[in-house]
């Protein structure tokens, strides 16, 4: 039976796999992720993915049997998009606030994956106390971008906690990462490209090393809006930087490589 049959939608709830009814709170929706019939319960007045993260899902290269912890998870759409286009065992992903957790927890077993991901909820500042250090063979992480001097707030707190630094700052975000991969393991995040002079001066500070490097372009002829990075614990300096990747022909359309690649 194909992935998408076993999922029924009605107007207040969704049934999983195995039977279990899923209740939808008001205001939230199930989207279809368009992927082996993923969908992900989202909150349009809390906070709800967007292209970066789809874009990290590609970026982030896991192999065959490894663990991964996503650091802010929110929707918990990256562990959700990482089960289903790598072969990695397990995926974990934490997030301090308990409404946006429990919507994660919720997609997860809407969608049958009990057994491949966990949510738990708590501090990123407090992530070592919560796993073991050196445990995970990848980390992914989508910081905020903002700091808190930056820009105006949205007045929604779940909106403010994911765009500015609130509660978790770029430093304590690498911190994080640094303590929870293992050595020689890999950290991806995107981020804004204003900020690539702090971000590699971050890293290195916490002994990871920068190894890859994408910009990514929404036209061809427009600056850079966001930046992949993949570093690596422990990692000899040398670092590749790939071709940009292009989101928008210059009509408005998606490009080739976003078609192919991240399914738009």
């Amino acid at each position: 039976m194909n992935r998408k049959e076993t999922v029924t939608l009605t107007t207040n709830y969704l049934t999983s796999p195995s039977g279990e009814r899923i209740c939808l709170k008001p205001g939230e929706r199930a989207d279809d992720l368009q992927l082996c019939g993923l969908y992900c319960i989202q909150d349009p007045d809390r906070f709800c993915f967007g292209m970066d993260a789809v874009l990290l899902s590609g970026f982030t290269q896991i192999k065959e049997g490894e663990t991964c912890l996503d650091l802010g998870t929110g929707t918990g759409i990256l562990p959700l998009l990482l089960s289903a286009k790598t072969k990695g065992r397990h995926f974990t992903g934490l997030e301090i606030q308990e409404e946006s957790a429990e919507m994660a927890a919720r997609s997860v077993r809407l969608n049958g994956l009990e057994d491949r991901i966990d949510i738990v909820c708590g501090d990123i500042r407090e992530a070592d106390t919560l796993f073991e250090r050196s445990s995970f063979d990848v980390i992914t992480g989508n910081p905020p971008y903002m700091t808190d001097l930056h820009g105006l707030k949205n007045p929604a707190e779940a909106k403010a906690i994911a765009r500015h630094e609130v509660l978790c700052s770029l430093d304590e975000f690498v911190n994080a990462a640094a303590r929870l991969v293992r050595p020689g393991g890999r950290f991806y995040m995107v981020h804004r490209p204003f900020r690539i002079p702090e971000i590699f001066e971050t890293l290195k500070a916490h002994k990871l090393e920068p190894k890859r490097m994408r910009l990514v372009h929404p036209y061809v002829d427009r600056e850079p809006s966001m930046v992949l990075i993949e570093s690596v614990r422990g990692g000899k300096p040398r670092m590749k930087v790939e071709a940009p990747l292009i989101i928008y022909n210059e009509e408005g359309s998606y490009s080739e490589e976003i078609r192919r690649d991240y399914g738009f």
